[in-house]
């Protein structure tokens, strides 16, 4: 049985020296060629926070081999039901560009060079009080405008950190809008394996498993943000392991994207899991 493609959230991180490189790699593509040479895909999460360039997308599909696969984050401009301000204010402003087809369309044209190597390109939602989203009618609604709007010509998966939504009519949604749903194993989430269990026979043959962990902040001052050892180790690993078995075996296309935050190193994590896998 062939395995799922593994590979990690972001990839530039000086303490992997030792475990990922020999030296300092320097540049974000600089690193991706080395990077590709022992994982074959990545997750490309700085997009999220800003809008790549063509010069970008370029440079990194020049520092892999033609077999390498990537995951991407669609910029949370589009994502975002309301702005991210320094100011707290009692009421969230909303944002004119959520689910913007426009905005979605100038994120394709950047990144169309990767056409056909992107696994997923992912739209992840924060967490949405009834503020932001009235109910999860409202956000099926909203989503599903913007599916009929935007092109198709590539694999959109949806990631909510609602765990309220991860219900039968959600997983509905996704199979009849042919969308991917994105497994996140994140703090205050339910497990990954049981919402598997009870909405697998819903996914539409593709899935994005991303191993996040739990606090933050937390992990960050255990590690101090060196990312070269297991500090947290995760009993439950077998069980996401075997998760990923039943659905490979089911035919399923799956891509495991891991963060240094889930146990403490991403490349360690991904050794323990090839060991279970």
């Amino acid at each position: 049985m062939s395995l799922p493609r593994i590979g990690t959230c972001s990839w530039k991180f000086d303490s992997w020296v030792g475990l990922v490189y020999a030296g300092p790699c320097g540049t974000a593509a600089g690193c991706l060629r080395e990077y590709s040479k022992k994982y074959r895909t990545a997750e490309i999460d700085s997009w999220f926070y800003r809008m790549p360039s063509r010069s970008v997308v370029d440079g990194y599909l020049r520092s892999v081999d033609d077999g390498f696969r990537f995951t991407c984050k669609v910029p949370n401009a589009i994502s975002l039901t309301h702005l991210r301000t320094a100011a707290k204010t009692k009421s969230p402003v909303p944002n004119p560009d959520f689910l913007s087809g426009e905005l979605f369309s100038r994120f394709l044209d950047a990144v169309a060079p990767m056409a056909g190597r992107l696994d997923a390109v992912m739209l992840e939602f924060e967490y949405l009080n009834r503020e932001k989203m009235p109910s999860l009618g409202r956000f099926l609604e909203a989503l599903g405008r913007f599916v009929a709007a935007v092109p198709r010509g590539f694999p959109l998966a949806i990631e909510t950190r609602n765990k309220n939504y991860l219900t039968g009519e959600y997983f509905e949604f996704l199979r009849e809008k042919r969308l991917m749903h994105v497994f996140s194993e994140k703090i205050y989430m339910p497990p990954v394996y049981e919402v598997y269990e009870r909405f697998g026979d819903a996914l539409t043959g593709a899935a994005v498993i991303r191993l996040l962990g739990g606090d933050r902040k937390a992990m960050e001052e255990k590690t101090g943000k060196r990312w070269d050892a297991i500090v947290e180790p995760r009993a439950d690993l077998p069980r996401i392991a075997a998760m990923a078995r039943d659905m490979v075996g089911r035919g399923f296309e799956v891509t495991i994207n891991v963060n240094n935050h889930y146990e403490g190193s991403a490349p360690l994590t991904i050794e323990r899991l090839l060991g279970l896998l």
